[in-house]
Protein backbone atom coordinates (compact mmCIF):
# COMPACT_ATOMS: atom_id res chain seq x y z
CA UNK A 1 0.00 0.00 0.00
CA UNK A 2 1.27 3.55 -0.77
CA UNK A 3 2.44 6.11 1.70
CA UNK A 4 -0.65 8.19 0.96
CA UNK A 5 -3.12 5.30 0.96
CA UNK A 6 -1.95 3.93 4.34
CA UNK A 7 -1.79 7.54 6.04
CA UNK A 8 -5.99 8.20 4.45
CA UNK A 9 -6.92 4.43 6.02
CA UNK A 10 -5.18 5.26 9.40
CA UNK A 11 -7.36 8.67 9.24
CA UNK A 12 -10.23 7.08 8.42
CA UNK A 13 -10.15 4.48 11.03
CA UNK A 14 -9.34 7.22 13.89
CA UNK A 15 -12.09 9.40 12.68
CA UNK A 16 -14.54 6.30 12.97
CA UNK A 17 -13.73 5.21 16.31
CA UNK A 18 -13.58 9.04 18.11
CA UNK A 19 -15.79 10.60 16.62
CA UNK A 20 -19.54 10.29 18.11
CA UNK A 21 -22.83 9.82 16.53
CA UNK A 22 -23.81 13.36 17.02
CA UNK A 23 -20.25 14.48 15.47
CA UNK A 24 -20.96 12.35 12.42
CA UNK A 25 -24.00 13.79 12.00
CA UNK A 26 -22.49 17.12 11.80
CA UNK A 27 -20.29 15.89 9.11
CA UNK A 28 -22.64 15.03 7.10
CA UNK A 29 -24.27 18.18 7.20
CA UNK A 30 -21.20 20.30 7.35
CA UNK A 31 -20.29 18.15 3.76
CA UNK A 32 -23.28 20.11 2.23
CA UNK A 33 -21.57 23.40 2.90
CA UNK A 34 -24.55 24.65 5.01
CA UNK A 35 -23.63 27.40 7.86
CA UNK A 36 -23.52 26.38 11.54
CA UNK A 37 -26.85 27.91 11.90
CA UNK A 38 -28.35 25.69 9.42
CA UNK A 39 -26.80 22.62 10.82
CA UNK A 40 -28.04 23.23 14.29
CA UNK A 41 -31.93 24.09 12.63
CA UNK A 42 -31.64 20.74 10.72
CA UNK A 43 -30.48 18.64 13.61
CA UNK A 44 -32.28 20.39 16.53
CA UNK A 45 -29.70 21.88 18.61
CA UNK A 46 -27.98 25.31 18.96
CA UNK A 47 -25.54 26.72 16.67
CA UNK A 48 -23.58 27.40 19.87
CA UNK A 49 -23.70 23.92 20.48
CA UNK A 50 -22.47 22.90 16.49
CA UNK A 51 -19.69 25.04 16.82
CA UNK A 52 -18.61 23.07 20.47
CA UNK A 53 -18.88 19.85 18.30
CA UNK A 54 -17.20 21.27 15.61
CA UNK A 55 -14.42 22.19 17.46
CA UNK A 56 -13.87 18.94 19.01
CA UNK A 57 -14.18 17.14 16.11
CA UNK A 58 -11.37 19.62 14.62
CA UNK A 59 -9.59 18.52 17.26
CA UNK A 60 -9.91 14.95 17.71
CA UNK A 61 -8.96 14.61 13.90
CA UNK A 62 -6.27 17.09 13.82
CA UNK A 63 -7.13 19.44 11.27
CA UNK A 64 -7.77 23.15 11.65
CA UNK A 65 -11.02 24.87 9.98
CA UNK A 66 -13.83 23.31 8.11
CA UNK A 67 -12.67 23.51 4.93
CA UNK A 68 -10.45 20.31 5.80
CA UNK A 69 -13.48 18.68 7.20
CA UNK A 70 -15.49 19.06 4.15
CA UNK A 71 -12.43 17.92 1.87
CA UNK A 72 -12.14 14.88 4.10
CA UNK A 73 -16.25 14.19 4.17
CA UNK A 74 -15.98 14.62 0.48
CA UNK A 75 -13.21 12.38 0.03
CA UNK A 76 -14.59 9.76 1.75
CA UNK A 77 -11.88 9.26 4.11
CA UNK A 78 -14.72 9.67 6.76
CA UNK A 79 -17.34 7.32 7.22
CA UNK A 80 -19.85 10.00 8.35
CA UNK A 81 -22.94 7.93 8.23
Amino acid sequence: MEHAELAITKLRDRAHDVLTTRERQIVVVLSEGVTNKEIGRRLSVAEGTVKVHLHRIYRKLGIANRTALAILAHTKILDAA
